[in-house]
């Protein structure tokens, strides 16, 4: 059986970051996105809707949707103090209008265009996916996208880039450092003596999954040699300083664990050609690269440990490895 204690969502980590948890947070995506936030820390939620209803002129796109009339002017709505991005919205038109308002009128959308505020309001992002594998024979769209949608139109609009507080879910070390404080948390619940030395990152996503995997590894290696920085791209727009604090949030416990070997299996976006020898080839000598903009672009990242064929291959090559077998 598994306990929810067990489980990681992309957003999980978010509870970490308590000195958001009072503020007015606008949250966009899909679900139960109020009782999520809330069950996180966040005392004050707005959503999408919320804020649409609230000034009904902002949302223009769909005809339909269009007021028929002159609304009264708003009263008593909130100041938005900062904005969370969840996951990809059913309306993306909406939330793109809706998004970029808030941040350039600094949490009053039903203001008139004065100065452009910047830096903006804080951001905090989860799921960076470009791509995702459904039941179409071609990846769809992942929140990556719709986040590649935002910061070009952020851009074009103000001339600057769009900057995250926090870029949170894989391939983020993040996550990565989180999932590490579960397994040894749950570890110690178990009654489990043993120093946990090598975690295992299952997933399908090169881009993400083994490239987080690999990324977190290289933090692991460097961290013993007191470099946070393990690959994250040092730019002006680059969400390095947020995983550098809160990669040492939970150090509250005895780091053991000296790799992250990564596990890519073929049941989803990355499909096995049958050349064991070149599991990779066609990967690290790709050019484009579907990571997120504020990771560097390794190849060597991509390449995983292992490659098996699903996931209950790479749970029994775990198992062989540690000798569980």
């Amino acid at each position: 059986q598994v306990s929810p204690e067990q489980v990681i969502l992309s957003h999980s980590p978010l509870q970490l970051f308590s000195q958001f948890h009072q503020r007015y947070m606008l949250v966009a995506g899909q679900g139960p996105l109020e009782e999520n936030a809330y069950n996180l820390g966040f005392k004050h939620v707005v959503t999408i809707e919320a804020l649409r209803k609230a000034y009904p002129l902002l949302d223009m796109v769909d005809l339909s949707r269009r007021p028929k009339q002159l609304p009264p002017p708003t009263t008593g709505f909130p100041t938005i103090e900062g904005v969370i991005l969840f996951g990809e919205p059913v309306r993306w038109e909406t939330s793109l209008q809706l998004i970029t308002d808030v941040l350039l009128s600094n949490g009053n959308p039903g203001a008139e265009l004065q100065d452009v505020p910047y830096p903006h309001l804080p951001i905090l992002a989860c799921n960076m996916d470009l791509l995702w594998m459904a039941e179409a024979k071609m990846p769809r769209f992942g929140h990556g996208t719709f986040l590649l949608c935002l910061e070009s139109i952020y851009k074009k609009v103000t001339g600057r880039e769009l900057k995250y507080e926090a870029l949170i879910g894989k391939p983020s070390p993040v996550t990565y450092r989180y999932a590490q404080f579960l397994i040894q948390q749950q570890a110690e619940k178990q009654g489990w003596k043993a120093p946990i030395q090598r975690l295992y990152a299952v997933g399908d996503n090169p881009m993400s999954d083994v490239y987080g995997a690999n990324l977190y590894n290289n933090y692991l290696k460097s961290a013993q040699h007191n470099q946070v920085q393990a690959g994250l791209k040092r730019s002006p727009q680059a969400a390095s300083a947020q995983a550098e604090v809160s990669l040492e949030l939970r150090n509250d416990y005895n780091n053991s664990v000296e790799s992250c070997e990564s596990i890519l299996v073929c049941t989803g976006v990355y499909r096995h050609n049958g050349d064991v020898a070149k599991r990779t080839e066609a990967q690290t000598e790709e050019t484009v690269f579907h990571g997120h903009r504020d990771f560097c672009f390794d190849p060597s990242l991509l390449e995983p440990s292992y490659i098996v064929q699903d996931v209950d291959d790479a749970v029994q090559l775990a198992f062989k490895k540690e000798n569980w077998s």
